[in-house]
């Protein structure tokens, strides 16, 4: 990637996690340009309003700093609809802002998909509503979830607030013991990128997270910008 080189970020409002992991993550030269989608309640309720209301005003806003790239940071938003309504808002998306758009859900879909793995376990920090929707999303593509097991966190801004041993502690007793292939953690706000490492040696499993997966992606894409 060259110098210059600018990735867009639509991020819910109250997230505080997910720049962060970002900003440790970019390569130099990569600049981070965010735009917020207000959003207080990680709940099905909180998340409708965030997509129907406070996501396009954003999408135009990041649009004017020129990003190459443009990461739409919500897991649990791109599964509320579906797999097909998160390609759709990624398509409009990339109209308003003029630059390819990257699903969270999207990027974590095709992490499991390219590691083999056939059944899953999931650790959120959601309510059960969200954990359905995150469960259908990742089994409409023929995986496994054998468990999903959530935190019932339903205020955004405390999500951020759980420790990375609180994560990894909540990952062993909810996922120890099954037959499982591979650990999803769920959310852009759950520190859970940090203790990814942790968790797979907890656990003796692969371990992929929503920050990881879709930064991956969107850097993967950039580099295929540059080529």
């Amino acid at each position: 990637m060259s110098e210059g080189t600018r990735l867009g970020l639509l991020v819910p409002s109250s997230n505080t996690m997910m720049e962060a992991d970002f900003t440790r993550g970019l390569p130099e030269g990569t600049t981070l340009h965010t735009a917020r989608m207000y959003l207080e309640d990680t709940t099905v309720e909180g998340e409708n309003r965030m997509l129907d209301e406070h996501t396009m005003g954003p999408a135009r806003d990041v649009g004017t700093a020129k990003p190459d790239v443009v990461v739409f940071g919500c897991t649990s938003a791109g599964a509320l609809r579906g797999n097909d309504y998160d390609a759709e808002l990624c398509e409009r998306i990339a109209e308003v802002t003029k630059a390819p758009v990257v699903s969270t859900i999207r990027s974590v879909r095709d992490a499991v998909a390219a590691s083999g793995a056939r059944r899953v376990g999931v650790i959120t920090p959601y309510v059960d509503e969200l954990n359905e929707r995150i469960k259908a999303s990742v089994e409409a593509d023929g995986i496994e979830v054998v468990r999903i097991a959530g935190l019932g966190i339903s205020d955004n801004f405390a999500i951020a607030m759980v420790r990375q041993g609180e994560i990894v502690d909540f990952a062993a007793s909810a996922l120890s013991g099954l037959d499982i292939d591979l650990v999803f953690a769920s959310c852009t706000n759950f520190g859970a990128m940090a203790a990814r490492q942790a968790i797979s040696q907890r656990l003796g499993l692969p371990v992929v997270t929503s920050n990881q997966a879709v930064l991956e992606a969107a850097l993967d894409r950039l580099r295929l910008l540059a080529a």
